[in-house]
C-alpha cells in the first residue's frame, strides 16, 4: 500500500506540474486569439498546483512507519 501511495503522488506531483506549466495554452504569441483568458489560466493553474500538493500529501503518508 505504501509503494502505491508513493507511487500516485509522484504520479500527481508531475502531472500537475505539468498542468501547471502549461495552464496559458498559449503559442509564443503567434496565436493569442487561442489563449486562454485570466480565469481560466488561473483555474488551470490552481488546479495543478492542488494536484502537486496532493501528490506530496501522498507521498509523505507513503513514506510514514
Amino acid at each position: 500500500m505504501k509503494t502505491f501511495l508513493q507511487l500516485f503522488g509522484g504520479t500527481a506531483i508531475f502531472l500537475g506540474l505539468l498542468v501547471a506549466a502549461g495552464s496559458a495554452g498559449d503559442c509564443d504569441g503567434k496565436c493569442m486569439e487561442q489563449a486562454n483568458d485570466l480565469a481560466t489560466m488561473l483555474m488551470v493553474a490552481g488546479t495543478g498546483l492542488v494536484m502537486m500538493v496532493a501528490g506530496a500529501f501522498f507521498v509523505l503518508v507513503g513514506s510514514q512507519k
